[in-house]
């Protein structure tokens, strides 16, 4: 992982994206964002998922997995896709602005994951601080860390992985599939400040 981002640049990236996501919720578009009064590090290029919660359940979640832009346009541009087109939910309306927190997490580059048997796998992870992409054909999937939460099994884990991939949750023991592994530094809106922000 890159070094710790400071809570003032935590700050800033849960504001940008609390601004971009009511900005996608009322229809309006974006503002330019001024990189020059950011401090450096969320100016150079990163990656982040932006991760909607409404009364504890999953609302969006939309990221990349490789850093194209500044850190804190990914974050902005997640915010808003968040919003708008997580293919599995209805676009966020505006009523709904007050309920929803927001999650960013930041990731540190992929990196492969070398095994020689399929069955070395599960025990290759590690529960609660690896993020899981896993690869076969053009078929693509990933998993935050936060997801070790809900599933904590590793073979669970990465069955319900190649279901989301849209593959067999079996396909991981084909042998035949690629396996890389990320870290996350991840923060989110108190849930009483996210109750303001969408009231102002």
């Amino acid at each position: 992982m890159q070094p710790t981002l400071s809570p003032e640049e935590r700050d800033i990236l849960l504001k940008l994206a609390r601004e971009a996501l009511e900005a996608a919720a009322r229809g309006r578009r974006l503002p330019p964002l001024d990189l020059s009064a950011l401090p450096e590090r969320l100016r150079r290029p990163g990656a982040s998922f932006v991760t909607l919660t409404e009364k504890g359940m999953l609302r969006g979640c939309i990221g990349a997995l490789e850093a194209h832009m500044p850190l804190a346009e990914d974050v902005r541009q997640h915010a808003a896709a968040a919003a708008l087109y997580d293919y599995r939910f209805f676009p966020v309306q505006p009523d709904e602005l007050q309920h929803i927190r927001v999650e960013v997490s930041v990731l540190s580059e992929p990196r492969p994951l070398n095994y020689e048997k399929p069955e070395e796998l599960p025990g290759l992870l590690r529960a609660g601080i690896d993020g899981v992409i896993l690869v076969r054909g053009d078929r693509r999937a990933t998993f935050l860390p936060q997801v070790w939460q809900k599933v904590p099994e590793p073979e669970r884990f990465l069955a319900q992985l190649c279901e989301k991939a849209g593959l067999s949750p079996e396909a991981w023991r084909g042998g035949d599939v690629q396996v890389y592994t990320y870290q996350v530094e991840h923060f989110q809106e108190p849930e009483e400040d996210a109750q303001a922000a969408a009231a102002t």
